[in-house]
């Protein structure tokens, strides 16, 4: 595959690789406010993220393509004081790297790396849920504006 198609899969991986990246950070951060199982479960999820973020970056090494690096450090969404705003952080994250795995599965047709993206949206997916107590209907999507 080259051309426009190919380009579209390489930035599409290279945005999960992005969000998984910004997750292992963010994860960092949240795992510092819990305590007990929820540090265990946390360390489980990064550890996760890792994996996952060397299988993209070997996905896209073996496209040709440079893997990005993390940064240095990430701006936090919102400030993280206490183990309630470190769930809600690690929902969060979870939810940004569900969104990044649908968008590679919208940025080609070839239908290994669609699999790919959609097997890969599901983990993030269940994870967010974990954290908030509940699935979404549509995880990876902005939630829908309801009626007024």
């Amino acid at each position: 595959m080259t051309g426009p198609a190919a380009s579209a899969a390489v930035d599409a991986l290279q945005a999960a690789l992005a969000a998984e990246n910004a997750a292992i950070f963010g994860y960092g951060v949240a795992g510092a406010f819990m305590t007990g199982s929820q540090r265990g479960t946390a360390t489980v999820f990064w550890d996760e993220h890792k994996s996952a973020r060397d299988t993209l970056a070997s996905m896209l090494r073996g496209r040709g393509a440079r893997p990005g690096a993390a940064d240095a450090a990430y701006k936090m969404p919102f400030t993280v004081h206490d183990r309630h705003q470190a769930v809600a952080l690690a929902a969060y994250l979870e939810d940004g790297v569900t969104a990044a795995y649908l968008g590679v599965v919208g940025a080609t047709s070839q239908a290994t790396l669609r699999r790919f993206g959609a097997g890969a949206m599901q983990r993030p997916a269940v994870r967010a849920a974990y954290w908030r107590g509940s699935a979404e209907a549509f995880p990876g999507l902005p939630a829908a504006r309801k009626s007024r």
